[in-house]
Formats: C-alpha cells, structure tokens, sequence
C-alpha cells in the first residue's frame, strides 16, 4: 500500500510541476522570463475552486472536469497578461514584475475569497473554498490506485509541447524571437506577438498547475497559504530540464518522488527509522532544487534573449 500511495502522489505532484514548468519553457523561449509562475498558480487555481464551489449540485463529472479546467486556464491567462503588457510592451523588468505577480496573486486571491465568503455568511471571514463533492470527478479508483486526471492532462501537455517546439513553424519561430529577436524579425517574424503568444501559454498552464496542486490532496484550500513554493521549484525543474520538454518530464518526476516522501515516509520503516522529523522530508525537494541548480547551473544553456526586452532596430 505505501508503494501504491508512494507512485500516486509522485505521479500528481510531477503533473503539477510538468504544467507549470512547460509553462515557463514556452515563455523563457519567446525571450520572457516567467518568475511570476507562483502567483499564476495561486490565481489559476482560484479560478478553478470557484467553478467547483458553485457548480450546482447533481452537475455531470465530465462538466465538472471540463469547467473546471477552462476556469483555471482562463484565470491563468488573463492574470499572465499583466507579464505580458508590464514586459513586452512597456519593457519593465521581467524579474520584478514576475515577484510583484506573486505577492499580488496570494494576496489579491485571499481578499477576494475572503470578500466572498462574507457576503455569503455574514460569520464567515476565511480564505478557504470548500469542493468536497466537485472533487470526486477528477478522481477514479483502480484497485487501491488513485488516477487523477490532471495525469492524463500532464502527459497531454507534454505532447503538445513537444509537437508544438520541435514540429510547428510556431514552434520554431517562437524559439527563435528567444535566441535573436533582430534575426526573427529581419525575416518578418512579429517579435511582439510571438512574445505575447508565449506568456500566454505560460498562463495556460501555470493556471492548470495551480488546479492540480490544490487538488493534490485536500477537499478545501486556504488561499492565505498559496502554492507552497512550487511555481519556483517548476522554475528549478525547467532548468534542471534544460528547456527541453522530455528533460523537463524527467526533472518532474524526480522531483516529485521527493515531493511524494513527504506524504508517505512513515508508510517505510526504513525512513521511519532514520529518525528524521518529518519537516526534514517536507524540505526536501528544495534542498535537492538548491543542490542540482548548484553543480549545473554552469552548463545551463537558457535561451540567449531571455530578460532582454525587444526593441524594433536594435542590433
């Protein structure tokens, strides 16, 4: 049984980080560097808990599934549009913007839900969004296996990543507008709307991401506590994935086994009796994401015009 639970939370927690870090490749590709992942999550997945809080009772499972997932994703886009606008158009710096997304998107999310459930009862002043019900849609059991079907989305992405790089003329040319933007465009390839169209997907999703994780392991969500860092550990398995999506799938799934131990180690007498507290397991996916950027940040190779806002004439 704990190996059972052991490969289901690596398998959802490695979806999570998969969408949000394919997110962030296509962004850093188009020349747009996404730090603001964190709070597309928070906001993607206020989208989708909306949608399953107030579904009415009796809604099809597929219905839920479905809008649930079109919530997150439109939240998530819309909110990446301020990265859009702050860095493309008006050239602010893509690494401020990014942090200010991410204070702004807990916060603005907690007001918000916040707002919300007062109006709903009057008592009421939590951050929390309850789908206990909405939840079961997403869930089907195999035995004592748990699939989830962000797992399938995972996998979708992952494909449509890859196809969309490697095998489109979109692909190509966004890659392109991230390594020599003045090349791109010396060819008529529109910088501005290649940039756009990357921190767009970026939102798609990072807003996917942020349903997943919430939906990970609870039947409620207290928004005060975001994402727990995870917009910035997909960052970490991006790089660790060196931009690529099938490295990226591979970092995903290492990171998520660590993830994974923090839910289940007491399931192992052999971790049970290394004595560690159980803080220790909970750190541990970030002391790895510390240790991996450490020994191969140097043979990193990001996109060469990332962070560099374009400007139309200059060589």
């Amino acid at each position: 049984m704990s190996v059972v639970l052991l490969i289901q939370y690596t398998l959802i927690f490695s979806s999570v980080l998969l969408l949000v870090a394919l997110g962030g490749c296509f962004s850093e590709h188009s020349g747009v560097i996404n730090l603001g992942l964190e709070g597309i999550m928070v906001i993607g997945a206020l989208g989708g808990a909306l949608v399953m809080r107030f579904l009415p009772a009796g809604t099809p499972g597929i219905l839920i599934v479905l809008l649930t997932l079109l919530a997150a994703i439109l939240f998530g886009v819309l909110y990446s549009c301020l990265l859009a606008v702050a860095s493309i158009n008006f050239k602010a710096d893509q690494t401020i913007v990014g942090t200010a997304m991410n204070m702004l998107g807990t916060a603005g999310a907690t007001v918000l839900v916040k707002a919300i459930n007062t109006a709903l009862n009057p008592d009421d002043h939590s951050s929390t969004i309850q789908y206990i019900t909405a939840k079961k849609a997403f869930i089907v059991n195999i035995g004592a296996f748990e699939f989830n079907w962000f797992m399938l989305v995972a996998v979708i992405m992952l494909a449509f990543a890859y196809i969309t790089l490697y095998k489109t003329k979109f692909g190509l040319r966004l890659m392109a507008c991230g390594e020599h933007p003045q090349a791109a465009d010396s060819v008529g390839i529109n910088v501005y709307r290649m940039r756009w169209s990357g921190v767009l997907i970026s939102g798609m999703l990072g807003g996917l991401g942020g349903i997943c994780y919430i939906l990970a392991g609870v039947s409620e969500w207290k928004f005060e506590n975001g994402v727990a860092g995870f917009g910035f550990l997909a960052l970490a398995v991006m790089i660790f994935g060196q931009w690529k999506p099938l490295r990226i799938a591979g970092a995903a799934l290492l990171f998520g086994l660590f993830r994974a131990l923090s839910n289940v180690y007491f399931g192992f007498d052999w971790l049970v009796s290394l004595n560690l507290p159980g803080t220790v397991y909970n750190m541990m996916p970030y002391i790895i994401s510390l240790l991996v950027l450490a020994f191969t940040s140097k043979k990193s190779r990001a996109p060469k015009a990332e962070g560099i806002p374009y400007e139309k004439g200059m060589r």
